[in-house]
């Protein structure tokens, strides 16, 4: 969980990553409330850095501002969820191929790595560490294939779906599909394979998203 509280993080900045990892790691739930005056003491943050960093919140689609009664937690929903899952498909494909075009040996050994400790993590019914994996994963393959601007976009969207994608992996059953679909993803960019790599990652996200249908 996040350990920002009393960190003296008013620079911009600061308080805008503390609060959206709060946000993003469940401790603000949906639909509460923000109030500028207790995150500006659990932050050490001046109101008008908690301000600032709840209007950046809400250009990012975590936070929504409400007429005459401050800022909340967006709730997304499952219909929001889909969409964004189906925009991932896209742009995830994507990184998965230029990662498979730009790997280098050692990120082979590092991607290789990567999948067998979800394996290990999977097998001993560590949810939250195969989810933490799992998103170290998906940073890795944007990083190697030099995608900033995608980078960019799919950091947003992880943060609004977070809760989504973990109650998804509370599912019974579901880790072993996902793994099963993160080590395809991982065997295509390691072979250099761009198309394979593509329909790879584009496959493990329209899993997710009849996974969110039948939720």
């Amino acid at each position: 969980m996040s350990t920002a509280s009393g960190t003296g993080g008013d620079r911009p900045g600061d308080v805008l990553a503390a609060i959206r990892e709060a946000i993003i790691e469940g401790e603000f739930a949906p639909n509460q409330r923000l109030v500028e005056a207790d995150l500006s003491t659990r932050f050490g943050a001046s109101r008008g850095g908690v301000r600032s960093a709840l209007f950046e919140l809400a250009n990012e689609g975590l936070v929504e501002r409400v007429q005459n009664r401050g800022a909340r937690v967006r709730a997304v929903t499952r219909d929001e969820a889909i969409e964004i899952s189906e925009v991932r498909m896209v742009v995830e494909g994507l990184c998965a191929a230029k990662a498979a075009e730009h790997i280098t040996d050692e990120e082979v050994a590092e991607l290789r790595a990567l999948g067998a400790a979800m394996r290990t993590a999977v097998a001993g019914g560590h949810v939250l560490r195969y989810s933490e994996l799992n998103q170290r994963l998906h940073l890795r393959i944007r990083q190697i294939g030099g995608q900033s601007a995608a980078a960019g976009v799919l950091e947003r969207l992880r943060a609004q779906n977070v809760r989504h994608q973990f109650r998804l992996a509370l599912v019974p059953g579901r880790p072993d599909v996902s793994l099963a679909e993160h080590l395809a993803i991982i065997d295509e960019i390691c072979a250099r394979a761009p198309d394979a790599a593509e329909r790879a990652a584009r496959r493990h996200l329209l899993s997710v998203i009849e996974a969110l249908r039948s939720a």
